[in-house]
């Protein structure tokens, strides 16, 4: 466990640091000065100038961060505040860029590492012991065509449908090899810690392509993280995701993850025709893209927040007064940050379900 949340939190902080060298990059092409750069979050324990930057290490190993020269002061020569909005908005879109840029690119690898997943397949990775899935005969390579004599097209379809039926027998369809088989499993209402209500992990079969094809399959599927993230609010007021299904995970949360992902890793280690980390680097891939993604929200505080200040600017030329952006984006803050706490608190009280 030790060794885990020491490769968590390197893995972690490294995706945040490549958020922040996104800005960093893209403060010194368009020539906004930068004052300091650094790992984890203050307080300091450490800090060395390289160049006219400051390279600093801090207490708390989580994140990054870039202090830009004059960031909420525009009469600082050099500063952000002071840069045309053109180059203000190319700084504060450097970060989402270089983390979908960073997921992109491990996604390139990973496809070309495994292949293509085929979407239009769901099969069973992983039966939990002890669990209904075990019971009914489930067995790893199992393929899920329809429960209750629904056909399956998406994880989500099994969620809802053994949600519905939980506590009651449902019978799945599933394709073992060239045998058709159907079985009997009853779903759990009160699943364990760790564990969903059948007991078992979903995936895709995957098919070998040439690394050139994994490109545009990392491409789409880019597109689809973003298409499901952008589209969650329209289909939770719509019914079409259970809010529990479409909750929001914090540090903690991200860590069961991750921890799913490393154990997922280390048991297929054993098998002659396992290839290494392909749950860690589909993890690295996912959480990059989405640190992208949501830093794109027009929230305060968030690049997306921030973009929305410099958009008056560059539409009607006139600007938003420096004091109320400040003022507002601290606000924003704060409300991060109180939700973060709301998160963590949820995420230690109800784990998420990995399984």
């Amino acid at each position: 466990m030790i060794l885990t949340i020491v490769q968590f939190v390197v893995v972690l902080g490294a995706l945040l640091a490549a958020h922040e060298l996104g800005h960093f990059i893209m403060a010194r092409l368009v020539g906004v000065e930068v004052e300091e750069f650094g790992f984890g979050i203050p307080p300091r324990i450490f800090g060395r100038k390289v160049g006219n930057v400051l390279v600093s290490i801090n207490a708390i190993p989580f994140g990054a961060f870039v202090r830009p020269k004059g960031e909420g002061d525009p009469t600082v020569p050099g500063g952000l505040a002071a840069a045309s909005p053109w180059s203000r908005m190319a700084v504060v879109a450097g970060g989402p860029l270089a983390s979908l840029l960073l997921g992109f690119v491990v996604y390139v690898a990973l496809f070309s590492q495994v292949g293509r997943p085929d979407t239009s397949i769901i099969q069973v990775m992983e039966v939990a012991k002890a669990s209904p899935a075990e019971a009914a005969g489930m067995l790893p390579g199992d393929i899920i065509t329809a429960v209750a004599g629904h056909p399956i097209a998406t994880p989500e379809d099994i969620q809802a449908i053994t949600r519905d039926f939980a506590g009651e027998s449902v019978s799945m369809d599933i394709t073992r090899g060239d045998t058709q088989l159907t079985i009997a499993v009853t779903p759990r209402a009160n699943p364990p810690e760790g564990q969903g209500p059948v007991g078992f992990v979903m995936g895709h079969p995957y098919f070998s392509i040439p690394w050139y094809q994994a490109i545009p399959v990392a491409f789409s599927t880019l597109i689809e993280q973003a298409r499901q993230l952008f589209s969650l609010p329209i289909r939770l007021i719509s019914g079409a995701i259970a809010p529990q299904d479409a909750r929001i995970i914090g540090p903690k949360g991200i860590f069961d993850i991750y921890s799913a992902a490393s154990q997922s890793d280390a048991a297929a280690a054993s098998s002659a025709a396992s290839l290494p980390a392909v749950a860690v680097l589909s993890f690295i891939g996912t959480i990059s893209i989405a640190v992208g993604l949501t830093n794109l929200f027009p929230f305060p505080a968030l690049d997306g927040g921030r973009m929305l200040f410099i958009l008056p600017e560059l539409l009607f030329r006139k600007r938003i007064p420096q004091r109320i952006e400040n003022l507002v984006n601290s606000i924003g803050m704060l409300s991060l940050l109180t939700l973060m706490v709301f998160i963590t608190i949820q995420d230690i009280i109800n784990p998420i379900i990995t399984k």
